[in-house]
């Protein structure tokens, strides 16, 4: 079993826009994190599951910072949600605790061009293998900094 926590928070209202930081989010099984740009209309669904929810570990944004001199603040590594001691590369087709919600690992959060054209082009192979995990969300609930992430 391991333990980790959560740094941050961050969302976006749209895929254009910066991401902000916030205390909490609310999380919704199939749609995604309230106020989020992926975040789908009451009654829809998503039909790809890891678009509800991303993570990254401040172990990544760090590690890529120092690697390639690119000064990125974490909420503008465009992932949800910024842990610490959590080894979410192990977490595909795994679930966990994120607060008092679970998730479940899809699959890895590569870097893509638009991060880059937001940021910086070095972050694309910065981030290679380590730009987070893409998540399912698996019941409503709220996640706040500061929360555990426990799982197996």
């Amino acid at each position: 079993m391991w333990q980790g926590s959560v740094v941050s928070i961050s969302i976006a209202p749209t895929e254009s826009e910066p991401t902000r930081l916030v205390d909490q989010v609310r999380a919704i099984a199939g749609r995604g994190l309230e106020g989020d740009r992926y975040c789908k209309p009451d009654g829809e669904v998503w039909d790809d599951p890891g678009k509800e929810i991303t993570l990254i570990g401040v172990e990544a944004i760090d590690a890529m910072s120092r690697e390639s001199g690119v000064d990125l603040e974490y909420k503008d590594a465009r992932r949800n949600i910024i842990t610490r001691d959590v080894p979410l590369n192990d977490l595909i087709d795994k679930e966990f605790a994120v607060g008092d919600v679970r998730v479940k690992g899809i699959r890895l959060n590569e870097p893509c061009q638009h991060l880059a054209s937001l940021t910086d082009q070095k972050v694309l192979k910065g981030f290679v293998h380590r730009g987070g995990l893409r998540a399912q969300i698996l019941n409503d609930g709220q996640i706040r900094v500061g929360d555990t992430v426990l799982g197996q």
